[in-house]
């Protein structure tokens, strides 16, 4: 089966277009561009490849989601979750974050987290679209996570630590964040086993697109997050671990 090649304000193809394997892959080539990104996001679909080969636009099924009532936080993560000996901020170091994400990992030969894709989200963060969480010990950048936020869904991206649990950390905040805002899902994209200990399962595509379109349809304005006070973002986010 062909895979479309996105041009020049091309529309994407149908989901149910997408193959079976690999799972999701939708379409090839267009840009990167803020306008093609968000619409992109708007349908449940993200671009993940290589760097050196075209764009590759992914919609896979089932989807990978967390709401955020149902986080989970072990024991350990929760003892850690009440030690002061951290600062979490929110859209201080994005390119940071990004380059953190990018760093090469054991096991992995490259990453897919290019300079055109640093560029392409660092704009969406100046429009107010792409947000980082940090975790910051001893004035340092520890570890964080960053993503894309449309209406009241959050499409996660990726995450690093340097420090144990510091990827966690963010992830808790994040999520006690999106809960106090009135969020409806995390979009986790694919399954992993770091991200199902963490609570988050499987949709099948049609009732993640469903659920997808009713939030990102709500009026919520693009702006740069603040974190809340570290006294009310502690309480937050030991609340968050209380409740799983």
């Amino acid at each position: 089966m062909l895979i479309p090649w996105l041009g020049t304000g091309t529309a994407f193809p149908p989901l149910t277009s997408a193959l079976e394997e690999p799972n999701g892959l939708l379409a090839v080539g267009g840009d990167l561009s803020p306008r093609r990104l968000l619409a992109a996001y708007r349908r449940g679909i993200f671009p993940w490849y290589s760097e050196g080969d075209p764009i590759l636009w992914w919609s896979p099924d089932p989807r990978m989601v967390l709401f955020p009532a149902e986080l989970h936080v072990t024991r350990s993560l929760a003892k850690t979750l009440r030690n002061a000996a951290y600062e979490v901020r929110f859209d201080t170091a994005f390119d940071d974050v990004m380059r953190g994400c990018a760093a090469p990992r054991a096991g992995q030969p490259g990453t897919w987290i290019t300079a055109e894709m640093r560029g392409a989200y660092g704009r969406l963060h100046e429009l107010g679209y792409a947000h980082s969480v940090e975790t910051w010990v001893d004035g340092a950048l520890a570890g964080g996570l960053y993503g894309v936020a449309i209406g009241r869904a959050f499409f996660g991206e990726s995450m690093f630590s340097r420090r144990r649990d510091a990827s966690k950390i963010a992830f808790v905040h994040l999520v006690a964040y999106l809960r106090a805002e009135g969020f409806g899902l995390v979009d986790c994209q694919m399954h992993t086993g770091h991200l199902a200990s963490l609570g988050a399962r499987t949709l099948p595509r049609r009732e993640f697109s469903r659920r997808l379109k009713e939030l990102v349809d709500c009026d919520r304005p693009p702006g740069r997050w603040q974190a809340p006070p570290a006294g009310a973002q502690q309480r937050s986010a030991q609340a968050a671990a209380c409740r799983s």
